[in-house]
């Protein structure tokens, strides 16, 4: 084997998890009520990305600690809250989402995120859109 392969194959495992591909990324999110006139069409930044995962073949003979199942979440987020416009009075018009400021490879929390990735629906309007720039 040549020093410069072994080298790479080195830095890799060392640094691999560092160099994971887990950033904010710019997503839409379509929001609608079905008593409200429109869709919102909200700008914003969610946690996406590759994180370095290890899942053994003899995972009943080790301790599920020693299990590394990573995912791209949230390091740093707040809340901010859109307007839904067209609504009666009596419904309520706010909708609050996430905004990623920073994201790392981690334990999926349950507390603000859906650690399963199952596609119920597409993201697209059923009713006239408006776009909310936050």
């Amino acid at each position: 084997m040549s020093p410069f392969f072994v080298m790479s194959l080195l830095f890799s495992l060392t640094f691999g998890q560092t160099a994971s591909l887990c950033a904010p990324s710019e997503y839409i999110i379509h929001v609608e009520k079905r008593e409200c006139a429109y869709c919102l069409a909200i700008n914003t930044t969610i946690c996406a990305g590759f994180c370095m995962t290890r899942d053994s073949n003899g995972k009943k003979l080790l301790l599920k600690s020693s299990l590394s199942q990573n995912v791209c979440t949230y390091k740093e987020m707040f809340y901010q809250t859109a307007l839904i416009p067209g609504c009666p009075h009596h419904t309520i018009p706010y909708y609050s989402y996430p905004v990623a400021v920073s994201c790392k490879c981690g334990k999926c929390n349950t507390d603000y995120s859906d650690c399963v990735h199952e596609k119920v629906r597409t993201n697209y309007c059923t009713k006239p859109q408006k776009l909310c720039n936050m």
